[in-house]
C-alpha cells in the first residue's frame, strides 16, 4: 500500500496537519475527501479489501482468513494500545493460538496496514518475548471505519488523542523504513514511554502529546534512569510542534 507522508500530502494537496491526521497519507482518496462517505468507501473497498484479498489472501496459504481480518480490525481499533495475544484470543472468536496470531500480524505488517512494536529492552529476547504495541501504518484505517467525521473527531478528545499517536507512529515507522531505525514502545511497572527509537548504540525517547495541558512525564523520567538516552523528545502540547515533527524523518531525531 502507498503511504504518503505528510509532507507529500501537503504540497501535493494543500493539506493541513489535522486534515492529513484524519485522512491519512493515501493519495488515491484525496480528491474524495468533501464526501467522506464516498472517501471511507474507497478506503474500505479498493485499499483495505483489496489488499486483504489479493496481497495476502491469493499469495500466501491463510487457514482462518475470517480472523485475519478480524486481526486487522482489532488492531485498528486498539492502535496505539498495548495487547498481549492472550488478551488478542479473548477478544477474537476461534483465534487459535498465539503463533497464529503473530503470524497474521507480520503478515499485515508485510503489506503495509499493522504493525505491532515490541516493547524495547537491554536484550534482544526481552524485545520479542514483550506484548506488541499495535499500530496502524495509516490512520485512514481507523478513521474509514469509525463512525466519526472530521470535525466530530477534532471534539473527541480521547479518541483524537488516540489519533494522533498513531499518526506520529505511522509516520516514524514509515520514515524510518530502509534507514537502519528500529522503533519500539516501552512499559515498566504502569509507566509508559510512547515511542523509542534506535540506531546503532543512538537511543532517542519519544512521548506525544496532542493538548497543551501541562502534565508530568512518569515514563519518561523511569526510563532516562534505566537507559539515560541521548535524546529525550516531547512531540506535541509544550514541545516540538507537532508540525515539525511530521515534517521530519525519524532518521534525523537519531542523527549524531
Amino acid at each position: 500500500m502507498i503511504h504518503w507522508s505528510y509532507a507529500e500530502m501537503r504540497e501535493a494537496f494543500g493539506w493541513d496537519l489535522d486534515h492529513f491526521i484524519y485522512f491519512g497519507g493515501y493519495p488515491g482518496g484525496a480528491d474524495l475527501i468533501a464526501d467522506r462517505q464516498r472517501w471511507s468507501r474507497y478506503i474500505i473497498d479498493s485499499l483495505i479489501e483489496t489488499t486483504l484479498s489479493r496481497d495476502i489472501l491469493l499469495l500466501t496459504r491463510v487457514d482462518k482468513p475470517a480472523l485475519l481480518r478480524r486481526l486487522f480490525q482489532l488492531g485498528c481499533s486498539f492502535s496505539g494500545q498495548i495487547l498481549s495475544y492472550q488478551k488478542m484470543i479473548g477478544q477474537l472468536q476461534d483465534a487459535g493460538n498465539t503463533t497464529t496470531l503473530a503470524h497474521y500480524l507480520e503478515l499485515l505488517t508485510g503489506v503495509g496496514m499493522l504493525t505491532g512494536l515490541q516493547k524495547f529492552a537491554a536484550h534482544q529476547v526481552r524485545e520479542r518475548a514483550s506484548s506488541p504495541k499495535l499500530q496502524v501504518l495509516n490512520t485512514a484505517l481507523i478513521t474509514a471505519q469509525s463512525r466519526l467525521t472530521f470535525d466530530e473527531a477534532r471534539k473527541d478528545r480521547e479518541f483524537w488523542g488516540r489519533l494522533v499517536e498513531s499518526a506520529v507512529g505511522a509516520h516514524l515507522i514509515n520514515s524510518a523504513t530502509g534507514m537502519g531505525v528500529e522503533l519500539f514502545y516501552w512499559r515498566e511497572r504502569g509507566r509508559e514511554v510512547d515511542f523509542i527509537l534506535r540506531s546503532g548504540k543512538t537511543v532517542v525517547a519519544i512521548e506525544v502529546k496532542s493538548s497543551s495541558r501541562k502534565e508530568g512525564l512518569p515514563g519518561m523520567d523511569a526510563f532516562d534512569k534505566t537507559f539515560n538516552p541521548q535524546r529525550k523528545l516531547l512531540a506535541g502540547g509544550d514541545g516540538i510542534p507537532l508540525e515539525k515533527f511530521m515534517l521530519t524523518p525519524a532518521a534525523e531525531w537519531v542523527a549524531e
